[in-house]
């Protein structure tokens, strides 16, 4: 059973197909190390902006594990539960990447923050309008 990868590519414009080999580098290789390998002590995860450390981390960082494999799994099948599971993670990451310069760095500036936000925004606005390419069942 070869996969035609030419089709597979063809299922979803340029962006998403972007967000899918990142999900699967996540999936397979930073997480797995992330989780699995980095010493408790030096552990760190981000949510929503905040940081987590040791324990916390690791859940947070097993957590991403699984929203990654999922979504690699729905982006590559273009399943119907891929489109709100991948707009919600995105609109995470854009609210993070907003708040991270104003919780985390001390000298973080509202322009700043208003810059990675915008930019994070982007692909969550394109998930957010990408319904009808999601058309299988879950």
């Amino acid at each position: 059973m070869a996969i035609d990868l030419k089709a597979q590519w063809a299922k979803r414009p340029w962006w998403l197909n972007v967000i899918l080999l990142f999900s699967l580098y996540m999936t397979f290789i930073y997480s797995p190390f992330d989780v699995l390998l980095k010493p408790l002590a030096e552990d760190e995860d981000v949510w929503f902006g905040y940081m987590f450390h040791g324990t916390a981390a690791k859940v947070g960082g097993a957590v991403h594990w699984v929203v990654y494999a999922a979504l690699a799994w729905g982006l590559w099948n273009m399943t119907s539960w891929a489109w709100l599971l991948g707009s919600l993670y995105a609109t995470q990451v854009a609210i993070a990447m907003f708040l991270w310069p104003l919780l985390q760095l001390n000298s973080g500036s509202w322009l700043g923050a208003s810059i990675a936000g915008v930019a994070f925004a982007i692909p969550a606005i394109a998930f957010w309008r990408s319904r009808t390419l999601f058309s299988q069942p879950s």
